[in-house]
């Protein structure tokens, strides 16, 4: 079984997937969220045999939920009755940042990773955080 982990937005989605074993986390996909999310996330569900959905829990600095935290939970709600795989929520504090930086320690570089590799990168480090305290 494997897991799909997501960093939710507003206008882009990004997708992790774990190993078979379920130990780690690996950027995926990134998606436009539109309409059709809950689809397309239902056929990668299927695809890749996904027993669980690991969605990035939105928090501002002081703890409370965010904006976008209440269409993030939507989303977890709308493909538990779809697919019927559970769903559970992870802190993605600081993730996209984390992501931003991680290129530039390996490549020992000012440059960047590519802006839409961020978003599947938050998603798998959100993913790997979920699966590292043995769910």
């Amino acid at each position: 079984m494997r897991y799909l982990g997501v960093d939710y937005g507003s206008s882009k989605i990004g997708l992790a997937l774990s190993d078979e074993g379920g130990t780690m986390g690996f950027p995926h996909a990134i998606v436009s969220n539109t309409p059709r999310l809950v689809d397309e996330l239902a056929l990668l569900i299927a695809k890749e045999n996904v027993g669980v959905v690991v969605i990035g829990e939105s928090r501002n600095l002081a703890g409370g939920e965010n904006p976008i935290a209440k269409d993030a939970r939507a989303l977890g709600g709308l493909l538990t009755e779809r697919v019927g795989v559970p769903v559970v929520y992870e802190s993605e504090m600081f993730t996209s940042a984390l992501a931003r930086r991680a290129p530039e320690k390996q490549m020992k570089s000012r440059a960047a990773k590519p802006r839409a590799n961020v978003d599947a990168s938050a998603a798998a480090l959100i993913l790997t955080s979920y699966l590292s305290r043995g769910p």
